[in-house]
């Protein structure tokens, strides 16, 4: 008998400047979406706070409140975005970086090891092609890598 469970898998890029380009690319995009979401929550809510002032000036307080909160929330997360930016550019090519963490599934049979089957496994691309599948043994992992996040809504987490 056997079962098959799920486990995690890393996913790692080496770095060329396709890559760099790529990473950059992303979040250049991820900023003029924040900035779009910041003009866009400025537009839609001035003429709403200016009516409800005329009629309740402390709920009128209470939604530019809220507005200016996300609108921190949006700066602080843009500036974020740009540091990240910034040290892509500053990646040493052919460096190894971990691009995010993906599943798969592993049979586990009587007698396996679990600690081996579950320590991890690794994909390392190249240009988006894949050069080496590894299997980290416990202890074995680097934690030097640098993990570069670029999708907005991992970076909004």
């Amino acid at each position: 008998m056997s079962v098959n469970i799920k486990r995690s898998v890393i996913l790692r890029s080496i770095v060329t400047e396709t890559l760099k380009k790529e990473l950059h690319d992303e979040l250049q995009e991820a900023i003029r979406e924040i900035d779009a979401r910041v003009a866009q929550l400025e537009i839609g809510t001035r003429a709403y706070i200016t009516d409800l002032q005329r009629s309740n000036i402390q709920q009128a307080m209470a939604v530019k409140k809220q507005v200016e909160a996300e609108k921190a929330k949006q700066t602080d997360l843009k500036e974020e975005l740009v540091r990240r930016d910034k040290m892509v550019q500053e990646l040493e090519l052919d460096k190894e970086i971990v691009r995010g963490q993906l599943e798969s599934q592993v049979e586990v049979n009587v007698g396996d090891n679990l600690a081996e089957l579950l320590s991890g496994v690794e994909i390392v691309t190249k240009d988006d092609v894949v050069v080496d599948i590894r299997t980290i043994k416990p202890g074995e992992a680097d934690d030097e890598t640098l993990t570069v996040v670029t999708r907005l809504d991992e970076a909004n987490r």
